[in-house]
C-alpha cells in the first residue's frame, strides 16, 4: 500500500524563492472529499494527475495516497466535475541542506496570503533540517488540508493563526 509521510509547516518570509531550483503553477479541485478521504485532479504546469487519499493517521503524519499521471486533456474534463472551490497556488520546491526538498506552496483567491511548506519523508521518525524560513508545524490541523480550504478558505479564518 502507497503511504505519504509527510510533514507541514507554516512559512516565514519569501527567502525560499531566491533559493528554489523550480516553481510550477497548481490548480487541484476535489471530485469528491469528506471525513478525511479524497480523490483530486490536479494539474500542475503542462500535466495532470488523479490522486486517491486515505483519512490521516491520529498525528496527520501518514495516510494512504495513491496518485496516477493523466493526461492533461483528462484533468481539465474531470476538472469541470469538481465540487466548488479550486485551489490555485505556486509550487516553489527548495532543497535543504540535507538534501531533503520541501514543496512551498504560496496560495491565491481566497487562500491567498497563506505559504506553507510540506517535506515528504520516508518513515515517520526520519531525522530533517529545517531551513531558515520555516516557521511553526502545523502537521495534523485539518485546517491547513488543501481539501478543507476549498470549503472553508484562508481568508475567513487568517485572523486565528498564531505566529
Amino acid at each position: 500500500m502507497a503511504q505519504e509521510i509527510e510533514r507541514k509547516f507554516l512559512v516565514k518570509g519569501d527567502a525560499y524563492k531566491a533559493i528554489a531550483f523550480n516553481h510550477t503553477p497548481i490548480a487541484q479541485g476535489y471530485i469528491v472529499s469528506g471525513g478525511g478521504r479524497s480523490v483530486r485532479v490536479r494539474i500542475r504546469g503542462d500535466r495532470g494527475y488523479l490522486t486517491i487519499k486515505g483519512a490521516s493517521n491520529a498525528d496527520g503524519i501518514s495516510r494512504y495516497e495513491f496518485e496516477t499521471e493523466i493526461s492533461l486533456e483528462d484533468a481539465g474534463d474531470l476538472m469541470a466535475l469538481c465540487e466548488p472551490g479550486i485551489i490555485r497556488k505556486t509550487r516553489w520546491l527548495v532543497r535543504a541542506d540535507d538534501g531533503h526538498v520541501f514543496e512551498v506552496d504560496e496560495f491565491e483567491g481566497d487562500n491567498e496570503g497563506l505559504v506553507m511548506a510540506e517535506l515528504e519523508l520516508k518513515s515517520e521518525d526520519e531525522p530533517y533540517e529545517k531551513p531558515d524560513f520555516i516557521g511553526r508545524e502545523v502537521t495534523g490541523d485539518r485546517r491547513f488540508y488543501n481539501s478543507h480550504m476549498r470549503r472553508y478558505p484562508f481568508k475567513l479564518w487568517r485572523d486565528s493563526i498564531e505566529d
